[in-house]
Parts: structure tokens; sequence; C-alpha cells
């Protein structure tokens, strides 16, 4: 996992520790390392404890956003690494409007998609 630099804390307005996920999910911790090693979460090193931490708007109540393993499958697929597929989801795109993030929380998952799928071309 990568430790982010300032630039891309910032672009995220919450973050959950994966203790904080596995509370939200009721399920152990050890369940949300198997998601982020599956590829279903994003991680990344951050804060002092240089702890792993997932954007918030990747969950939706108890479960991830719906079409977000797919959409990271495709980004990491386009080359993108972890802090990459952060920043590309939380910075603005006004053809969306808004940041992919946010289509995809609001169930336009598949306006996102292909806009990452432009990105491999």
């Amino acid at each position: 996992m990568t430790q982010i630099d300032a630039k891309t804390e910032a672009l995220v307005p919450e973050w959950l520790s994966l203790p904080d996920i596995a509370e939200r999910f009721d399920v152990e911790v050890t369940r949300v390392r198997q998601l982020v090693k599956e590829g279903q979460l994003v991680a990344v090193r951050r804060g002092e404890n240089n702890a792993l931490y997932v954007p918030a708007a990747f969950l939706d109540g108890h479960r991830t956003v719906r079409g977000l393993a797919g959409l990271l499958t495709l980004l990491r697929d386009d080359g993108f690494d972890d802090v990459e597929i952060i920043q590309w989801m939380f910075t603005p795109d006004p053809t969306l409007p808004g940041t992919p993030a946010q289509a995809m929380s609001e169930n336009r998952g598949t306006e996102v998609k292909r806009r990452a799928q432009a990105l491999a071309v």
C-alpha cells in the first residue's frame, strides 16, 4: 500500500480506517483486509500512524458502493495505482457533473465506467 501525498489527502473529504469499516460492516478487520487484497476496496497509508484508510465515499451503508469493484479492476487494468485511482475518483469531471466517486454513490456507475474505459484508448 502506498503513502499518499497532501494533494490526494485534500481531495477526499472523509476517510475510514479498516477497523471503522469492519465495525460498519459488522465483520472482523481481517475480512476488510481481504476485501482490499481482492481489489474490492482501495486502501492507502496515511496519517502519523501510517495506517490503512479507505475513502468513506466507497461505502454505502454496510457494503461497498455498487459497481466499485468492477470500476477498480478497470482502472487497474488501465495502469492506475491505488493513489492514482483515488485522485481520479475525487477529481471533478464537468462532463459527469461532479466527481466519479460522487457519481458512483448516485448510481451513475455506467457513466463513470465509460469514462474509465476511454482512458485506456
